[in-house]
């Protein structure tokens, strides 16, 4: 008899996020259509989204985040509260230990990103990070991905994948395929161990949609969360 699985999206926003105009109410259905069997949302810099949506759902929802530091952004999975943009990554991953959350880097080597790593700046705090984000579907150019592959396996990192959803049909892109575990962040990281990811790239134009969103938001302020 074959052990189940559970599809996992670990990298997705919400209307928390600058960037997104989907809203909360919508997730599950959203989930249900893109076979997301337990999602986990990290808007940037921002909790308020995960937070609640853990406490409606915890059996369904993954608190998270994706916060910028001052050399590139974080992902943090089992979150218990906020953490300030803009501080220097070890401050940042001191503050989510305090949290006893799973740290991952998120798409550290994707050229186009604000949010992406310089490699000296990574291999000093390789040690201190659970995963590393080796399959973003948002990257325009496989060799980035492949390129945070051959880091992760150099220094033996666990791995995650993620579709950094921003959009409805973007969730589900690149899904993590494991075994049922706790629901905890000591769950997470047992089950990472033995993860397969299941992946597929966007393409350019979800960008464009990403742009819209925000100026979207700026011309009409209804549309901010609250």
């Amino acid at each position: 008899m074959s052990v189940p699985t559970w599809s996992l999206e670990l990298h997705a926003h919400t209307i928390y996020s600058i960037d997104s105009l989907i809203r909360l109410d919508d997730l599950q259905a959203i989930c249900q259509k893109r076979g997301v069997d337990k999602l986990a949302i990290t808007d940037h810099n921002e909790v308020r989204a995960a937070l609640q949506m853990a406490r409606m759902y915890p059996i369904w929802v993954i608190p998270g985040v994706e916060v910028m530091t001052t050399q590139g952004e974080l992902l943090a999975w089992y979150i218990k509260g906020p953490v300030p943009k803009g501080l220097s990554p070890q401050e940042t991953i001191k503050r989510l230990r305090d949290q006893e959350a799973v740290i991952g880097v998120a798409h550290p080597f994707d050229r186009y990103r604000s949010g992406a790593w310089r490699l000296e700046h990574l291999v000093e705090i390789v040690e201190l990070v659970d995963a590393i984000e080796v399959f973003n579907s948002r990257c325009l150019h496989m060799e980035d991905n492949d390129k945070a592959l051959a880091f992760a396996k150099k220094y033996d990192k666990l791995m995650t994948c993620g579709s950094d959803a921003h959009t409805p049909r973007e969730y589900g892109r690149a899904l993590l395929q494991a075994h049922p575990f706790p629901n905890n962040a000591d769950g997470l990281r047992q089950a990472l161990k033995e993860a397969v990811c299941q992946e597929q790239l966007s393409g350019v134009d979800v960008h464009v949609s990403s742009t819209l969103a925000k100026w979207a938001k700026r011309l009409r302020p209804s549309l901010q969360p609250e």
